[in-house]
């Protein structure tokens, strides 16, 4: 089973970009406190690199900003590809099949919830048009 759930902070504003079909597709970090300290008493933090498709792309590149607080579910994908110098390389991200914004709008209100969509078993590679 290749399942996970985190809550986190976005470290970068989404970027939203289309495949060359027309894809929306939504690439952003988080950053995510571990329940364990360190030596110092300090949390630890992981980061992960999320990737968003279709109608959860939008609603998180139109809703949710920089620091904003999420909760994502979805899956671990490690993709390949071979860089412009044509060196291989690989990538591990969250591929997010739902995402939850914990972020308060100005006016005191949650700010809004994506509108579902189908589950995506898209392994595309949502960079393809940057060759």
């Amino acid at each position: 089973m290749n399942h996970c759930t985190l809550v986190g902070r976005l470290t970068r504003d989404p970027e939203l970009k289309y495949t060359p079909s027309g894809l929306p597709v939504a690439t952003f970090g988080i950053a995510v406190d571990r329940i364990t300290k360190d030596a110092e008493g300090k949390s630890e933090v992981d980061f992960f690199n999320i990737v968003a498709w279709r109608q959860k792309a939008e609603f998180v590149s139109q809703y949710v900003t920089k620091g904003a607080r999420v909760g994502i579910e979805g899956r671990i994908q490690i993709r390949k590809y071979v860089a412009q110098d044509g060196t291989k390389r690989s990538v591990t991200e969250i591929v997010a099949d739902n995402i939850e914004s914990y972020q308060q709008r100005q006016d005191g209100e949650q700010a809004a919830k994506p509108a579902g969509d189908a589950p995506v078993d898209d392994f595309a590679d949502p960079f393809a048009e940057e060759n």
